[in-house]
């Protein structure tokens, strides 16, 4: 089994990376292969609505000039996905939505091919905004038909400055049992009938 996160912080080492970490170390104490993408700081154009992807049914996004088709390749291969982001003006950075616009498309457009994954988000976040960071990411999951695992608490950790979301206890707890449960879910959606 594979989870695939994208860090949609334009921090490659910011907050949003170090919460990604606490749910993937526990996935690897389960067995479960992870791997980080680097979303943010990339230049990554939105949806132009243009229909190519229902046309060609290849897969693919028609715009091949930036890292969406290899990020759309992952999200196939992984069993659970993971999109992380800071919260930017009680939102997520704009690489991510993009990144959710384009990949949803194409995966209805080639009959719903995240459905049964798995998929977590994860927000970093100052002091407040940070749920509709968690509800924009969280709708993208639900309209892929993909299944969310729970925490103890939202999906998010606090701190401004690098490295502040080490001090909320509660934050990386959080993030724990995220990944602790996202390993059981997982579990479950792979098992084998009797």
């Amino acid at each position: 089994m594979k989870v695939v996160a994208f860090n949609g912080s334009p921090r490659k080492e910011g907050n949003t990376a170090s919460l990604i970490k606490y749910v993937l170390a526990e996935l690897e104490k389960e067995g479960i292969e992870t791997e980080v993408m680097q979303v943010g700081g990339k230049k990554i154009h939105g949806c132009t609505a243009c229909g190519k992807c229902y046309e060609k049914m290849d897969k693919k996004c028609i715009n091949d000039k930036d890292i969406v088709n290899e990020c759309i390749e992952k999200m196939i291969e992984a069993d659970g996905i993971i999109l992380a982001s800071p919260t930017y003006f009680a939102d997520l950075t704009p690489e991510l939505k993009a990144l959710i616009d384009r990949a949803g498309f194409v995966a209805k457009a080639n009959s719903e091919m995240f459905k049964h994954k798995a998929g977590a988000a994860v927000v970093a976040v100052r002091r407040a905004g940070s749920i509709h960071v968690f509800d924009s990411i969280n709708h993208f999951f639900t309209i892929s038909q993909m299944i969310i695992p729970g925490s103890s608490y939202w999906n998010v950790g606090i701190g401004l400055a690098e490295g502040d979301v080490e001090k909320d206890e509660e934050g990386i707890q959080t993030m724990q049992t995220l990944g602790q449960n996202m390993a059981w879910l997982l579990k479950k959606l792979n098992a084998k009938p009797f």
